[in-house]
């Protein structure tokens, strides 16, 4: 009896060393490899696709459209089920995600090349210009000077960048159709409203070479205005340019207005 039972024991260390070493066999290596991963920025206003000219409400009985919608990411890195975090090259890591530019579905892609290939379970950008970055002065910016010059996202060197913009017209009970445009940035050091974002993936994101997975990242427009603070029109939230106390919180909204919708692995 003794002997059958050693002779079980040994059986099954016997098959428990075979699976861990087929497991290990059969673990994909990605030393390497890397590959494209696609951010896909899609702008709504509650569960609406956002489109320019249409009329949203908020939640005080005030409206707004707008013709104008852009605002910039950078310091893109993703988070593997590992705990490692791949940061894409900083010298590109600054983009400029503008409505304008979208297919006919509103989707503004984001192509993101030669990400170490690995499972991806969580992604983490800022929004607008951080004060390293900004701090690296006119030569350090590279071509992104030009490109933010061009689409409206400075004030003045100065003053630095426009994080946000977003113009157009609101309405309220009192008044119609006036002008709204909202700029929100840092000036300088002296007013810091850069914000970072961390969204987990729904499901694990799969980068390899022979594959560019996309991830579908779904913005609220509606909670710049109606977010983690209200910020109404009538309250002096037309006009949002420099001030150090409008911009923080409207800083504070866009923090919440993403998050990740679905991922398509190829």
């Amino acid at each position: 009896m003794k002997l059958l039972k050693y002779t079980f024991a040994l059986l099954a260390c016997a098959i428990l060393t075979n699976c861990s070493t087929d497991n290990d066999d059969n673990e994909e290596n990605l030393s390497g490899q890397s590959g494209d991963l696609i951010l896909k920025f899609d702008n709504s206003v509650g569960d609406q696709d956002f489109i320019f000219g249409t009329t949203y409400s908020k939640s005080n009985s005030e409206t707004f459209q707008l013709s104008n919608l852009k605002y910039i990411i950078s310091n893109v890195r993703v988070t593997d089920n590992e705990g490692n975090t791949f940061y894409y090259p900083e010298e590109e890591n600054v983009f400029i995600v503008s409505e304008s530019n979208g297919n006919n579905a509103g989707e503004i892609y984001v192509t993101l090349n030669d990400v170490d290939a690995a499972n991806y379970t969580q992604i983490t950008f800022g929004i607008g210009i951080d004060q390293d970055r900004f701090a690296l002065g006119a030569d350090g910016q590279g071509d992104f000077l030009e490109l933010a010059s061009e689409e409206g996202m400075m004030w003045s060197w100065a003053s630095g960048y426009k994080f946000v913009r977003f113009d157009g017209t609101f309405s309220t009970p009192s008044v119609t159709d006036e002008p709204l445009n909202v700029h929100m940035g840092s000036v300088g050091t002296s007013l810091d409203n850069y914000k970072e974002v961390t969204l987990n993936f729904p499901n694990t994101v799969l980068v390899r070479e022979d594959s560019s997975p996309e991830v579908h990242i779904v913005a609220d427009i509606s909670k710049v205005f109606d977010g983690v603070m209200t910020a109404n029109f009538a309250d002096g939230y037309d006009q949002v340019h420099t001030d150090a106390t409008e911009t923080p919180i409207i800083a504070t909204n866009i923090q919440s207005m993403f998050e990740v919708h679905h991922i398509h692995n190829d």
